[in-house]
C-alpha cells in the first residue's frame, strides 16, 4: 500500500481510491480493477513515440475504465514503505528528460540482447523511480517495456516472468542495484 499526504486521490478518512463506480470497499475495488486492466490488456496497446505522452496513454488504456485521472500524473507525493518516489512537481520535466535520453540512446534500436537488458533495466529502474501514477505504475512500466522491446527488435515472452522476482528487482534497482533487473529482462527475450 502506498503512503500519501492529504490524499486527494482516495475517499476522505480512508485510503480507497475514487473511482468512477464509487466502490469504497477497497477489496472489491482491488478485484474490479483487477478484471478491468486484464480485459484492456487483451485489447492492442496504443502506438505513440515512445515518449511521456506515450507512456501516459498506455496508462490510460489500462485504468480508463476505472479512474477518472487515468493516464495524468500524480499531484500527490507518495511513498512506499521507506522509498520516496519523485515528487510530483518534478515528474513531468524528469520524464521528458528520460525519454529524452531515450530517444538520444535510439531507443534502443538494434542492441545485443545482453546490452539491451542493461540499458533496458537502468530506464526501467529510473522511471519506477518517478512513479509518474498514483497507482498501476508497475503494470505500466511492464507494458511499456515489452513495447520498446519489440520496437528495439527483441521479443518478449512475457509468460517467463516470476513477478515475485520481478518485485524484488524493482526494489533492488531502486536502491541502485540494477543487475537483477537487467537479469530478469534477458531472460524474457526470445
Amino acid at each position: 500500500m502506498y503512503a500519501a499526504e492529504e490524499d486527494p486521490y482516495c475517499y476522505p478518512g480512508t485510503t480507497v481510491l475514487r473511482n468512477v463506480f464509487d466502490i469504497r470497499d477497497a477489496v472489491v475495488l482491488e478485484q474490479l480493477e483487477l478484471e478491468l486492466t486484464i480485459a484492456r490488456a487483451d485489447e492492442p496497446l496504443p502506438h505513440g513515440a515512445l515518449d511521456r505522452a506515450h507512456y501516459c496513454a498506455i496508462h490510460r488504456h489500462f485504468f480508463q475504465d476505472i479512474y477518472p485521472w487515468a493516464g495524468q500524473t500524480r499531484t500527490v507525493r507518495i511513498s512506499k514503505g521507506s522509498s520516496h518516489f519523485c515528487y510530483p512537481e518534478y515528474i513531468e520535466a524528469q520524464l521528458d528528460d528520460l525519454f529524452a535520453k531515450l530517444a538520444a540512446d535510439r531507443h534502443l534500436d538494434g542492441l545485443p540482447p545482453v546490452t539491451f537488458a542493461k540499458q533496458a533495466a537502468a530506464f526501467l529502474a529510473t522511471l519506477n523511480v518517478i512513479h509518474a501514477f498514483r497507482e498501476g505504475n508497475g503494470r505500466t512500466q511492464l507494458s511499456f517495456m515489452i513495447v520498446l522491446a519489440e520496437r528495439a527488435g527483441h521479443s518478449i515472452d512475457i509468460a517467463r516472468l516470476d513477478p515475485e522476482a520481478m518485485l524484488r528487482a524493482m526494489i533492488l534497482s531502486f536502491q541502485g542495484e540494477e543487475g537483477s533487473l537487467a537479469d530478469i529482462i534477458l531472460q524474457l527475450i526470445v
